[in-house]
């Protein structure tokens, strides 16, 4: 018996879409995460990418546990010295909800050049609206 291996010309993605509705945010990330690699087929392949689209939407609604909304802080650097400037994770929900979904998700793919391909394929929104209607998304829905 010889082992599967997917070739990237054979994938067929598919586009789910996820309502992040009260979700908590890590369980979300890996639900997406996997998705988004491809570990929820039987055809996942480690070095190729074998992954489907994901929409988030909801973005600014998903939950936390404990007091992350205070604790949890996002560190940017400009490349300048003194450069640094943090900013909370419950500002961060106010003015770029779709940045908190992203950089969980993030974390949780490889760090390799496969993973930014991969994440290319997830769309987040702010609200209930998004702009891939055309692609006929399934709707997923979450514990």
């Amino acid at each position: 018996m010889k082992t599967f291996l997917a070739k990237k010309e054979t994938v067929q993605p598919k586009w789910y879409l996820i309502d992040a509705d009260g979700l908590v945010l890590g369980r979300l990330a890996v639900k997406v995460a996997n998705i988004i690699r491809g570990r929820h087929k039987a055809t996942y392949t480690p070095h190729v990418d074998t992954g489907d689209y994901v929409v988030v939407i909801n973005a600014e609604k998903v939950a936390l546990t404990g007091k992350k909304d205070e604790q949890n802080e996002y560190m940017f650097f400009s490349g300048y010295v003194g450069g640094e400037s943090y900013r909370s994770l419950a500002q961060m929900r106010e003015q770029k909800p779709e940045f908190i979904i992203t950089h969980a998700v993030k974390g949780m793919l490889p760090k390799n050049r496969l993973a930014a391909q991969m994440l290319k394929k997830l769309r987040v929104f702010k609200g209930p609206k998004h702009t891939h209607e055309a692609q006929n998304p399934v709707t997923i829905t979450l514990k």
